[in-house]
């Protein structure tokens, strides 16, 4: 009796859509993009620049050990309250601003701090230096720099709201950047933005890690 051959499949054709499958795939799937933190990197001094005197009140200082704790000013300090801690120290306006900002001699009349003797002279003076660890987690360093963010961030809002005349008047800093980005051909309301973040510029430092 004849034996039956057996039929060969034809590989061929699945090949085929197993790489249109992948095309497939590839071309639908939504990838994660990691997010960053923003950061204007600072231009290089010409030749022979001396560095201005910074005072030391002029700077708050924040420590983070391998350990993830915080130190703010050399005390341990619950990241619960660093918000309000930088506020205060940026908003105290206990002395006068820098030429280039607000006028020579200036006070900051926009200020609702304390005005104390020990902290820092004006917003534009203000710097935040942060220095972490080797072994400090990223998780801590991204949280503490998105409270100092938010501390920038509810001063702008502030003064957007008391300050801003016109047609964008009592609109928080959010709101503006908001429209910002639905109107980017705006100079007015670049020129606003512009203001309200000169009157709270963003001053923070990353210190050299230690090992």
């Amino acid at each position: 009796m004849a034996q039956k051959e057996t039929p060969e499949i034809n590989a061929g054709s699945m090949a085929d859509i197993a790489f249109l499958l992948l095309i497939f795939f590839l071309v639908t799937t939504t990838m994660d993009v990691d997010s960053g933190i923003s950061r204007k990197l600072s231009e290089k001094p010409p030749e022979n620049y001396e560095p201005p005197v910074i005072k030391q009140k002029n700077i708050l200082e924040i420590n983070l050990n391998r350990n993830d704790d915080m130190l703010v000013e050399g005390e341990r300090m619950k990241i619960e309250d660093l918000r309000q801690f930088t506020i205060d120290f940026l908003d105290n306006g206990g002395g006068v601003g820098k030429p280039d900002e607000s006028g020579p001699g200036e006070i900051c009349d926009y200020c609702n701090g304390e005005r104390r003797d020990d902290s820092s002279d004006h917003p534009n003076k203000a710097i935040i230096s942060v220095k972490s660890d080797r072994g400090t987690s990223y998780g801590m360093y991204i949280t503490i720099q998105n409270e100092l963010l938010r501390a920038y961030t509810e001063l702008r809002n502030r003064y957007a709201k008391n300050h801003i005349t016109g047609d964008y008047a009592g609109m928080s800093y959010d709101e503006l950047l908001l429209l910002l980005g639905n109107d980017k051909e705006n100079e007015v309301l670049k020129a606003i933005i512009k203001e309200v973040k000169n009157a709270y510029p963003q001053i923070i430092s990353d210190a050299e890690p230690t090992k």
